[in-house]
């Protein structure tokens, strides 16, 4: 047995598929990571607007508010693997395109905005079967420390990614990093399609209404006890603290004079708290105490969004991304682990969609908000403004602590009762 030091981390990656996964995704975020500095800089020189850069995080990820929930739907109807392979082509298409267009000299913020928006439309449907696909690559008792493990790896990229780009972007140009991007879909695409004998999970009826199912997903999250309650509080998380990530150009410029090298500088540091949060729980490999730690991130994260835009010295916003990082991570962390933990397997593509649309949609609308809003009170303002949401967020889910922790907190061995049904 592997030391407890360890936690889950050896145990999920002896399963094979899991291993191909976390392999084959590496690259392909640090491509993500390395795209995504480019676009919002790429934004930034061309508009010098905190609302464009609110605009095109809009397009990227709102998408999934619209499409998630059908994505989720049809993740619970058909194989999840092909649903992953088609839409991680679409995606290495859309990198092609942009690197083409950027240097040809054909780019605008416009095209930029169709183009990400088209991601987003696309990465809809690759969360959705990503989250639902987690329990065919390992074992029950080995998904808490799976997720926390890809948490680190996203977060590892998240670090080097701006780091890489940031690079990539000096000494060769965004067009190249565009390219860096396409090229590491590839990394991907070969680990998917290796992949064989995933852990058999119930699906739901083929010849039921989608919508309808879709519907009925949305009320077994709604009515349950933990589930509920956790997907609220990561709302308040996610409009009100992760925007700040996409309204890092304008904080390193406007608030600090750093431009692009400060930029970079920012966005590794919100990385590497995230993934240190990351790495700490996945070698915990358990679900106790999972909500409230999840639970205590909300005041944490929002203090420290709130010194990063009201502080002048750089070294602390520094220290102020990395704890709002981590903050980040735990929350979303917890929330998925215990997510998985306690969903039933034939209604998980629709209920983890639902994570998908709150991790990924929400934190578009509160980019567009506080971009906007920006323009008129200052970044300062809007980041106090989020902090406080998140604030508000733990005065409420810590009256309902106890019963959130005993639905989802159960042992993944041990058999459960369903929380309620679903067609």
């Amino acid at each position: 047995m592997a030391k407890r030091s360890y936690g889950g981390i050896g145990r999920a990656l002896s399963e094979r598929n899991f291993r191909l996964f976390t392999v084959g995704s590496s690259l392909a975020l640090v491509g993500m990571w390395t795209q995504r500095i480019a676009v919002g800089w790429l934004t930034w020189q061309l508009t010098k607007s905190p609302a464009w850069l609110g605009m095109i995080a809009f397009a990227d990820l709102f998408p999934t508010v619209i499409f998630a929930p059908i994505a989720g739907a049809l993740a619970d109807r058909i194989d999840r693997l092909k649903i992953m392979k088609v839409t991680q082509m679409l995606a290495m298409l859309q990198a092609i395109v942009l690197t083409a267009l950027t240097f040809l000299g054909w780019i605008d913020v416009w095209t930029m905005f169709g183009l990400s928006l088209f991601l987003g439309i696309v990465m809809s449907f690759n969360t959705a079967a990503r989250l639902a696909m987690m329990a065919g690559m390992v074992s029950k008792p080995n998904i808490g420390p799976a997720i926390a493990l890809s948490a680190g790896i996203f977060n590892l990229a998240r670090f080097l990614g701006p780091a890489v780009g940031g690079f990539i972007i000096v000494h060769w140009g965004i067009g190249t990093a565009f390219g860096f991007n396409a090229l590491s879909f590839l990394s991907m695409l070969v680990g998917l399609y290796m992949m064989r004998d995933l852990y058999p999970e119930e699906y739901a009826s083929k010849k039921g209404n989608i919508f309808r199912q879709t519907y009925d997903g949305l009320a077994y999250a709604v009515r349950h006890p933990g589930i509920g309650p956790m997907l609220l509080a990561l709302n308040a998380v996610s409009l009100g603290l992760k925007p700040f990530i996409d309204l890092l150009p304008g904080v390193s410029d406007l608030i600090y004079g750093m431009g692009a090298h400060g930029l970079s500088m920012l966005t590794s540091a919100a990385g590497l708290g995230a993934l240190s949060a990351a790495i700490w729980m996945a070698q915990r490999g358990s679900v106790k105490n999972l909500s409230l730690y999840s639970l205590c991130s909300l005041p944490v994260g929002g203090a420290a969004i709130m010194l990063l835009a009201a502080t002048g010295y750089f070294t602390v916003g520094l220290a102020c991304a990395f704890i709002a990082g981590a903050a980040m991570t735990v929350n979303g962390t917890s929330t998925q682990t215990l997510m998985q933990n306690a969903v039933e397997s034939s209604v998980r593509g629709r209920v983890m969609s639902l994570y998908g649309v709150i991790f990924r949609g929400t934190p578009a609308l509160g980019a567009l908000i506080m971009g906007s809003v920006s323009e008129a009170v200052g970044l300062p303002a809007v980041f106090v403004a989020g902090g406080a949401l998140s604030l508000i967020a733990f005065a409420w889910l810590w009256q309902r602590r106890a019963v959130v922790a005993a639905s989802l907190e159960m042992d993944p061995s041990a058999p459960k009762e369903p929380a309620a049904k679903a067609g």
